[in-house]
């Protein structure tokens, strides 16, 4: 088989029902099936509040679904495992640790001596720009920077698969588009797998071989839309506004008009 059509991640009816403090029960998602092939960038976009980070830490092994099943390369995903990597929105990083020690906090849990996991962090810093601020604590850094930490971190856990939950949304817009080009860069360089999660249409465009679009509460997949664009991608582009307004119509109407 193909390494690029590979599946990697595999959701076959996935659902999660949560309880509430007074005890009543409400369908969060509800029978999601999705492959995700190797070395591939998905997009999930819908609504607010329809399950798009519960399928997310369902797939990273942090929560667990009430039916259904996640699999990495055909085993189980039951808790957490060191071949998928998750960035949070938050940052997440310790804040009593120089950016350096952050990013290899995953190696020194693991038993890696301090040279080699300093070296192969040191490698990630370059990755993501950040070599400079090796020294620094994250309370020194802007947002953007500690992002870039943050999927340094991620990446130096080399995972196979690297889940994002919106993680350029707290950034400003003109920040947050500096690292939509710096995330696509990384992915070219290290051909992970990347599930990312965003509220941005335009980002998913931008970004995404594949987006899953989810419906509104209980969430499930309305519709998976291949984006046929070379990149890098403008958003000059009249196909890369027509892509953006025809998920917009799905995710406002349910409607959606045939491109040319």
């Amino acid at each position: 088989m193909n390494e690029k059509n590979r599946e990697i991640i595999g959701i076959k009816g996935l659902s999660k029902t949560f309880t509430t403090q007074k005890g009543d029960q409400f369908l969060a998602v509800d029978n999601i099936s999705l492959r995700i092939f190797k070395n591939s960038f998905t997009c999930i976009v819908g609504p607010s509040g329809c399950g798009k980070s519960t399928v997310l830490r369902i797939a990273a092994g942090l929560e667990k679904a009430s039916a259904g099943t996640v699999h990495y390369c055909c085993s189980p995903v039951t808790k957490p495992c060191g071949e998928i990597g998750l960035v949070f929105q938050e940052y997440s990083l310790f804040p009593w640790m120089t950016v350096l020690d952050n990013v290899a906090a995953g190696p020194e849990f693991a038993g890696i001596n301090k040279k080699k996991r300093h070296h192969d962090a040191m490698d990630y810093l370059c990755m993501v720009n950040m070599e400079e601020f090796k020294n620094a604590y994250p309370h020194e850094l802007s947002g953007g920077m500690r992002q870039r930490v943050a999927i340094a971190r991620a990446l130096a856990n080399e995972p196979d698969v690297l889940l994002m939950d919106e993680p350029f949304g707290a950034l400003d817009a003109h920040t947050r588009i500096l690292l939509q080009q710096e995330l696509l860069r990384v992915w070219e360089l290290t051909r992970k797998t990347i599930i990312l999660v965003t509220h941005s249409v335009d980002e998913a465009v931008f970004l995404a071989d594949e987006i899953l679009v989810m419906s509104s509460r209980p969430g499930h997949i309305r519709k998976i839309i291949r984006v046929d664009m070379k990149r890098p991608r403008s958003r000059a582009n009249p196909t890369f506004g027509a892509l953006t307004d025809n998920i917009l119509r799905e995710l406002g109407n349910g409607t959606v008009k045939q491109l040319p």
